[in-house]
């Protein structure tokens, strides 16, 4: 276990590429742990803007995402707190899709800490929506988070199935290893 601080909540991560059920995930298991989730920020940042997102761009979302787990995490008082979405997202994404990444991105990823990882497996059909961008990439992604999260050497597990059996595969996760 990483968390340090008794009074704090285990800190969960539900990492992965695009349409692999992060934020329904995230959703379901506060509900079934009784606590809060913190969503997914670039989504309602990249609903608003009236133009086509850039790199910069990028970098307020990592700040906004990391600003609303830090604050979350200071006022929880449940046992967990789930997050739809860290900075591993935010460094492959930006890497992925310039081919380079801000380093306040790159600095706070590898000091970011949560107690566990649950990396989203793409056994779920693609969903198309506007803000996603790699349906036939699915793999290479999904390559690439396991590969990162490996080389960090941080605690994760592939969590599969759909709907219920999804959720039912996390909890398990968790109660195991939390």
């Amino acid at each position: 276990m990483q968390t340090s601080n008794k009074n704090m909540p285990l800190k969960i991560a539900i990492t992965g590429p695009e349409s692999t059920g992060k934020s329904v995930l995230a959703r379901d298991l506060a509900g079934h742990y009784h606590t809060d989730w913190i969503p997914e920020y670039a989504r309602g940042f990249l609903d608003s803007l009236s133009r086509p997102y850039h790199y910069d761009d990028i970098l307020h979302i990592a700040k906004q995402q990391v600003n609303s787990i830090n604050n979350a995490t200071k006022i929880n008082s449940a046992k967990f707190l789930f997050c739809d979405t860290e900075l591993t997202v935010i460094k492959i994404w930006c890497k992925y899709k310039y081919g380079r990444c801000h380093p306040w991105i790159l600095e706070r990823h590898k000091e970011q800490v949560f107690d566990l990882y649950l990396l989203t497996d793409i056994d779920l059909p693609w969903q198309p929506d506007p803000l996603r961008e790699h349906p036939d990439r699915r793999q290479e992604l999904f390559d690439l988070y396991k590969k990162e999260l490996g080389k960090q050497q941080w605690p994760f597990e592939i969590v599969g199935g759909s709907g219920q059996s999804r959720l039912q595969n996390a909890i398990r996760i968790i109660e195991e290893r939390l």
